[in-house]
């Protein structure tokens, strides 16, 4: 049996174009077609990955995301936004989605990132117990946390493989489009803006001025690096 995917959209032409090309692609598909109905299900099974729509009847794509975040049910989500709807795809991406793509999409393009995300959140990180430490900061893979100054943050599972990769390649400039292939793997040219947003996440909750940070620096028309202050 394939792996599970939720399928989460009140449109009934999409659920049967995603379950239809999913299950093509191997995968088994359940499927939900509110938002209440959606925790309900991503809550009680265990699901490989959940398709969520942001637009959704009961209960939001956006407030699904969130009760299943605060409740510590970390399913990767491939979010599904209307076009122009850039609001809400910072909102999921800051809420703990993994990824988002925007209507209308080719379903060639919904597997490959399923693929990718499913490929990515089963791979173990490389030197799994080792710390990093950069100056004040002090990064651990094994437990997806960090503490700065002995003082304890957490990440979604995206921002720490976004930071742990930042920190295995210190004082290296990273371009957006190589974050994209590494910490997203994604094989093709993406949405570089997904990038900037978890970005600037992390420079809200390591930064001691994250409008001056120290640590991740942005290098103009290049990329980034995480560097040890001095």
């Amino acid at each position: 049996m394939g792996k599970q995917i939720l399928i989460v959209d009140d449109e009934q032409s999409i659920v049967t174009l995603l379950k239809y090309n999913m299950e093509n692609a191997g995968f088994t598909t359940e499927v939900a077609y509110d938002g209440e109905e959606a925790y309900q299900k991503a809550a009680a099974d265990n699901y490989e990955l959940i398709i969520l729509d942001v637009m959704l009847p009961k209960l939001d794509g956006i407030e699904v995301c969130r009760k299943l975040r605060k409740n510590d049910i970390d399913t990767p989500i491939l979010m599904l936004t209307a076009k122009d709807e850039e609001i809400d795809k910072i909102l999921g991406l800051e809420l703990g989605a993994d990824d988002y793509l925007t209507k209308p999409f080719s379903p060639k393009e919904v597997i490959a990132r399923v693929k990718a995300i499913i490929r990515r959140t089963q791979r173990p990180l490389e030197n799994h117990y080792q710390a990093l430490r950069i100056k004040d900061l002090t990064i651990y893979p094994e437990r997806y946390e960090a503490e700065m100054k002995e003082e304890l943050i957490t990440f979604t599972r995206k921002e720490f493989e976004l930071l742990y990769y930042l920190a295995k390649h210190k004082g290296k400039v990273i371009s957006r489009d190589q974050l994209l292939s590494s910490v997203w793997d994604y094989d093709f040219v993406g949405d570089t803006r997904i990038v900037d947003v978890h970005v600037s996440h992390l420079r809200d909750k390591i930064e001691p001025d994250s409008k001056k940070p120290v640590y991740i620096k942005t290098v103009r028309g290049l990329g980034y690096k995480l560097e040890e202050p001095v």
